[in-house]
């Protein structure tokens, strides 16, 4: 079992972020904490079971907006659920994951930390409307790693107009001489809702820019190992990223966070005051045999994880050996591996179409 908290709160609104965040809702900081971990006791008692926590993850919003103080609660709720060396992610601002924060989180029991970096070009952060700056962004991992963070990871977002391949091989090169093991590289999505929805010219959309960035990363030792996460070993992988791709049960705890148990997924409220008066009154979705096969082939061929081949019927079986013909994905054993990241939804809906 996976575990998802998800912390509404944002210093400001990032122009391309469709996350459910908010601005202007700080006085419910200590209200909504409370509400999280009524949530949390009651989808412990009744979807966890006899399970662990395998994974946590903290994101957002911006969790570094939270206090650490306001978190001891919920550490001490779901220490007795979690793994041996459980990996404990927190999203972090380097605007606001000061050094006494990331100590505070860490001493709780967070043992990974990814920064909201999005790019090291002051003009490009101030486009995007981010609340940091380059030195902030360099201070803020710096700290991490002398606290003692041997998991971080930086997300960098690429396919802004202006973007380059050199400005965002300067990116990357800042984050490779940081000595930071983990990017997660993700190309600017225009989303309802967000002040840049609508406004085409914000975007640039170049796949050879992506394969040129891709095979740069390469160079400096980043494996891909999904569509937009690439890590220079294993074992700075991210687990819980993982636990999605590979279909496992996760808890989702927060405003507009989303669980998924066996065969349905649940969302608490998205509205932050109608949540903090009642945390557990949900929306359930549920999927049927043909819904869980289709994201089960959409999420394991747009990462390393793999498809089982044996839950293809004959006339997928068939398209799966065009597409090993034309040296598009490769069987091993019984599971089969995408060649080409970029083109996992097309692939998938060739094989399911």
């Amino acid at each position: 079992m996976l575990l998802y908290i998800h912390i509404p709160f944002c210093d400001s609104k990032c122009f391309y972020c469709a996350f459910n965040s908010y601005v202007d809702r700080f006085h419910l900081k200590q209200t909504y904490m409370k509400a999280i971990e009524k949530q949390l006791l009651h989808d412990i008692k009744h979807y966890l079971k006899d399970e662990k926590i395998q994974t946590v993850f903290i994101g957002g919003g911006t969790p570094s907006c939270v206090d650490f103080k306001e978190y001891e609660n919920i550490f001490k709720i779901i220490s007795p659920y979690l793994i041996r060396n459980c990996e404990i992610t927190s999203e972090a601002n380097p605007n606001s994951a000061t050094k006494e924060w990331l100590q505070g989180m860490k001493k709780l029991g967070v043992n990974r930390i990814s920064f909201g970096v999005q790019s090291f070009n002051d003009k490009k952060l101030k486009y995007l409307n981010r609340a940091h700056n380059c030195n902030s962004a360099i201070t803020a991992i710096q700290n991490a790693k002398c606290i003692g963070f041997n998991s971080i990871n930086c997300d960098i977002i690429y396919g802004v107009q202006g973007d380059s391949f050199e400005k965002l091989k300067y990116d990357f090169d800042q984050i490779n001489e940081l000595n930071i093991d983990h990017i997660s590289a993700y190309s600017l999505t225009l989303e309802e809702g967000t002040k840049f929805y609508n406004k085409t010219k914000v975007k640039i959309d170049d796949e050879e820019l992506s394969y040129e960035l891709f095979s740069y990363l390469k160079s400096l030792g980043y494996e891909q190992y999904e569509i937009s996460n690439f890590s220079k070993s294993k074992k700075t992988q991210s687990n819980h990223n993982f636990g999605y791709w590979e279909y496992k049960n996760y808890l989702g705890i927060g405003t507009g966070a989303v669980g998924c148990i066996e065969n349905f997924r649940y969302y608490p409220n998205k509205n932050i005051e109608e949540y903090i008066h009642n945390p557990i009154n949900y929306e359930k979705e549920y999927m049927d045999a043909h819904d869980i096969k289709t994201e089960k082939i959409l999420l394991g061929l747009r990462s390393s994880v793999g498809v089982d081949i044996t839950m293809l019927n004959k006339n997928e079986l068939e398209k799966v050996n065009i597409l090993i013909a034309e040296n598009k994905i490769n069987r091993v054993k019984n599971r089969l591996y995408n060649n080409n990241f970029l083109l996992s939804d097309e692939i998938s809906l060739f094989i399911l179409d």
